[in-house]
């Protein structure tokens, strides 16, 4: 393999490959490059520790192993036993052969997957940074601890270790992308779903401050734990097992049989309240107390703490159908059954009244869907947007509205339907399942719409439409044919004005 393809970094000499999906053979990518040591024996549960050094030219030409995950999860990435706590990588794409750092160095976009805390991995297909790097953009994605590994209460242990994962990612791409042709010093993190609530969390993280200079957060969960809440989860995983809640006595545990105490957890905390049933899918997520994130992100970022980190951030307008459609359970036994839902999630007497109004004719599961989206993701990411803005930095919001024709459309433009899109990524998988094929020239040129505007704000923090004002949310709406919203603001803001999204 050609020495251009070689790329000195702090802990060794990496060899890489042109991309395959690089047409012109110009995308250089580096797979599978350790920036952390892996977390076997006394470092399991621990926080990330540097990676050691190698000696001569490592092959950097195929993904590492993917965290451990369990399998019951549609797309969850294989992983072998043996290896998968080797999972502190990343890969690199990088316009063209590397320079060597010399240069301005181009922005580099380091890409945070989502999966609820609990599935994914930065090698998916959806997330290959080839078309996004032949824009000029550096492109990493990481892979981070999942599940009770990267987040599980374990007393003497940092519990957000898979944070300290991504933190000790950003640190790595600080110390060694300018040598494949990146700006430190103008990076963006970005990431969806879970990846965006890691984000957000960063933007609130002292230990990541300086680390980034730009956002992007597609989809935002508010939901996070408490350590009373994570201490008493890692007590059932713990007791399932049949092991003392202490570090060594998990530290022999293998992640196997974590990850089937998990699920046996999660078949116990279905929501069943008078009528509404379903069934958790995680019950892992960004623990607030802690060194790592002492505050919750919302109130952090609305004092001003991530002031100086321009924002891109915002959801896709239907945002649920994607779990009630694909697999989530979901049983309503009745319109009053659907308040009691509604009302458990802090809104009031008149919320269904007020969203059957908004969505004249539509199911009880179809206005379900529309009240756990908002609650989720939605009214979340908003209100990130307006905070950020409130504090007096930079931030743009956007909407995704294009629709899948997944079961005659019915899921809408649902979760994790824009990805494949603004990655350039619209013969994927996933692309090609939610669009029942090939996605067509209107959403190829969404796609070439949707890359433009990340490039644009990785670069400059501009992704071409006026930043929210306070008072004046105006939004992106991302659709086959665009628009600019002047007031993005839901017209069901208003119900959700005494809702906190506090940590539970």
């Amino acid at each position: 393999m050609n020495a251009q393809y070689i790329v000195d970094t702090r802990n060794g000499p990496v060899r890489g490959a042109p991309s395959p999906r690089s047409e012109d053979g110009r995308i250089t990518a580096h797979l599978g490059i350790p920036y952390a040591a892996a977390p076997f024996g006394e470092r399991r549960f621990a926080a990330p520790a540097p990676p050691p050094a190698w000696n001569g030219v490592r092959d950097c030409v195929e993904a590492g192993p993917p965290a451990p995950q369990s399998a019951r999860f549609i797309g969850t990435e294989p992983w072998d036993s043996e290896t998968s706590l080797d999972c502190l990588v990343l890969n690199v794409w990088s316009p063209g052969p590397a320079t060597g750092g010399d240069g301005a160095g181009s922005p580099v976009m380091v890409w945070i997957h989502g999966g609820a805390y609990i599935v994914g991995s930065g090698a998916e297909a959806t997330y290959d940074g080839t078309r996004l790097a032949e824009a000029g953009t550096v492109v990493v994605t990481v892979n981070y601890r999942l599940g009770f590994e990267g987040f599980g209460h374990v007393p003497g242990r940092p519990d957000n270790r898979g944070l300290l994962d991504q933190i000790a990612a950003l640190r790595w791409v600080r110390d060694n992308i300018a040598a494949f042709g990146g700006d430190p010093g103008n990076v963006t993190v970005a990431g969806e779903s879970a990846g965006a609530g890691s984000v957000v969390c960063l933007m609130a993280s002292p230990a990541a401050r300086g680390l980034f200079r730009r956002a992007v957060a597609h989809s935002v969960p508010g939901d996070m734990l408490t350590v009373g809440t994570a201490r008493l989860l890692a007590e059932g995983i713990a007791g399932v097992i049949g092991v003392p809640l202490e570090a060594d006595a998990l530290a022999g545990v293998p992640p196997e049989r974590l990850l089937a105490a998990t699920d046996t957890v999660l078949a116990g905390t279905g929501r069943t309240s008078k009528g509404v049933r379903t069934r958790a899918f995680t019950c892992y997520g960004p623990v607030v107390g802690g060194p790592e994130l002492p505050e919750p992100p919302l109130e952090a970022i609305a004092r001003g703490a991530a002031a100086d980190v321009d924002l891109l951030v915002g959801h896709n307008t239907d945002e649920f159908t994607l779990f009630t459609g694909l697999g989530q359970r979901v049983e309503i036994d009745g319109e009053a059954a659907l308040a009691v839902a509604a009302s458990r999630l802090g809104l009031g007497e008149d919320a269904v009244e007020v969203y059957r109004a908004a969505h004249p004719g539509a199911s009880l599961t179809r206005l379900y869907d529309e009240i756990r989206g908002d609650a989720m993701f939605c009214e979340y990411s908003t209100r990130v947007a307006e905070a950020h803005a409130a504090a007096g930095a930079s931030a743009h919001f956007f909407r995704f509205a294009a629709r899948s024709r997944v079961l005659g459309g019915a899921l809408g433009a649902c979760h994790a339907f824009e990805l494949p899109f603004a990655f350039g990524n619209t013969d994927c998988d996933l692309a090609r399942f939610l669009c029942e094929g090939d996605p067509g020239p209107e959403y190829l040129a969404l796609s070439e719409r949707m890359r433009a505007a990340w490039t644009g704000f990785a670069a400059v923090g501009d992704p071409g439409w006026e930043p929210v004002r306070p008072g004046a949310t105006t939004a992106r709406v991302w659709d086959l044919e665009d628009s600019l919203v002047t007031d993005g603001r839901s017209p069901l803001r208003d119900l959700w004005a005494g809702v906190a999204f506090a940590p539970k």
